[in-house]
C-alpha cells in the first residue's frame, strides 16, 4: 500500500470525525474526542516544535507521543489519561487504515491499568427516604422556590437511574403508556435507548411538576416534544444547573456529609443499582435498566453488595467477643 504523507495532523483529524458520523455519536462524546485530542496536540507541538496547524501525522513517531504523553499523565488523573489514550489509539487506527500511516504508534506509549468501577451511593440506609422527604417539604431554600421540579428531578435519579445527560434530553414525550402502566423512555449514552417502568407514584410527581410548569409559565408551550426539566426561566435545564440543584438538595437536607467523594448527581443513579442489587436484581436485569454498555459493569454492583454485606456482617462487635471464646474439648463417651 502507497501512503500518503505530509497530510496535516489538523486534517487528518478532521478526517477522523468525519469517518465517525454515521456512528451518530452523542455530542458529548464528540466534544471529548476533540478535548483529547486536542489536548495531546498541544504537548506534541510543545515536543516537536512549530505549530499545531504545521504538525503532519508524520510527527506522530512513538518517541513524540511518549513523551506528549507523559507530560499529560503528570497533569491529569488516571481515568483522564485512559481516555484520553484509547481517543488516540482510535484516531491512529483510522490513520493506518486511511493509509495515512503504514502503523500504530500508540504501543509505544504505556497504557494505564482500567481503573476498577467503584459504585458510589449514597451513604447510609435512610438517605434516599430523608433526601426525598426533604425536598418535597421545600427544605431547599431558593430564590424562587420550585420543590415539584426538584423532588422529580432526585426521583429520576433515584427510581430511574437517570444520568445528567438523560434527564436534560427528557421530553414530554418521553412518559407512554395507559396510567398505571407507563414507561420513561430514556435516550442512553452511545444512542443506547431503554424503557423504564413508570410507577404510580412516579407517574404522580411528574404529572405534578408539569401543572407546575404550566402554572409558572402560562405562555410558554408544552405540547408534545418540548423539553421535561426547565430552568427558573422556562428554559431547558444546563448541565451545571441542574447538578448545582442536586448538591443544594444534599445540602439544605443536612446530607451532604453523606455523599461520596467525586459523585453528586451519579451518586443518585449508583443508589438506584446498588438498591437494585441488594433486592436480587441480576445483571443483566441492572445492565436493562442502567443503560450498560457491558454485563460486567452491572456485575460490578452485586459484586460490591456482596463485599459491603461481608464487610457489615464482619463489623459486628459480637465477633469480637466469639475470637476468645474457646470451647474445651468434648469428653470421650463411653462405649
Amino acid at each position: 500500500m502507497r501512503y500518503k504523507i505530509h497530510m496535516r495532523l489538523v486534517d487528518a483529524q478532521q478526517a477522523f470525525f468525519a469517518a465517525r458520523r454515521p456512528r451518530k455519536d452523542s455530542p458529548h462524546t464528540t466534544d471529548a474526542y476533540r478535548r483529547d485530542l486536542t489536548g495531546i496536540t498541544a504537548l506534541l507541538v510543545a515536543e516537536v516544535g512549530g505549530d499545531a496547524e504545521m504538525l503532519t501525522v508524520d510527527d506522530l513517531t512513538g518517541p513524540a507521543l511518549r513523551a506528549a504523553f507523559g507530560a499529560f499523565a503528570d497533569t491529569h488523573a488516571k481515568s483522564s489519561v485512559l481516555r484520553a489514550w484509547s481517543t488516540w489509539n482510535q484516531f491512529l487506527t483510522f490513520c493506518v487504515a486511511d493509509g495515512l500511516l503504514a502503523g500504530n504508534p500508540i504501543g509505544a506509549v504505556a497504557r494505564p491499568r482500567t481503573p476498577p468501577l467503584s459504585p458510589k451511593p449514597l451513604r447510609g440506609e435512610d438517605t434516599p427516604e430523608r433526601l426525598l422527604q426533604a425536598v418535597a417539604h421545600g427544605e431547599r431554600k431558593a430564590r424562587d422556590p420550585w420543590p415539584e421540579r426538584d423532588v422529580l428531578v432526585i426521583a429520576l435519579g433515584l427510581l430511574a437511574g437517570l444520568r445528567s445527560a438523560e434527564m436534560r434530553t427528557l421530553t414530554t414525550n418521553s412518559l407512554v403508556g395507559r396510567s398505571g402502566e407507563m414507561r420513561l423512555h430514556v435516550h442512553g449514552k452511545g444512542s443506547r435507548d431503554r424503557s423504564i417502568p413508570v410507577e404510580p407514584s412516579m407517574e404522580k410527581v411528574i404529572k405534578t411538576y408539569l401543572t407546575s410548569c404550566r402554572t409558572r409559565f402560562p405562555h410558554e408551550r408544552f405540547g408534545r416534544g418540548a423539553p421535561l426539566l426547565r430552568d427558573r426561566s422556562g428554559g431547558p435545564i444546563g448541565r451545571g444547573a441542574l447538578e448545582y440543584l442536586v448538591k443544594s438538595c444534599y445540602r439544605w437536607a443536612g446530607l451532604h456529609d453523606r455523599v461520596p467523594v467525586g459523585a453528586s448527581l451519579h451518586a443518585l443513579r449508583h443508589t438506584f443499582a446498588t438498591r437494585l442489587a441488594e433486592d436480587g436484581a441480576t445483571a443483566s436485569e441492572i445492565m436493562a435498566l442502567l443503560g450498560h454498555a457491558s454485563l460486567a459493569t452491572s456485575q460490578n454492583y452485586i459484586e460490591a453488595t456482596g463485599r459491603e454485606q461481608r464487610a457489615a456482617v464482619a463489623s459486628n462487635r459480637t465477633y469480637r467477643a466469639l475470637e476468645g471464646v474457646e470451647t474445651p474439648p468434648s469428653a470421650p463417651t463411653s462405649p
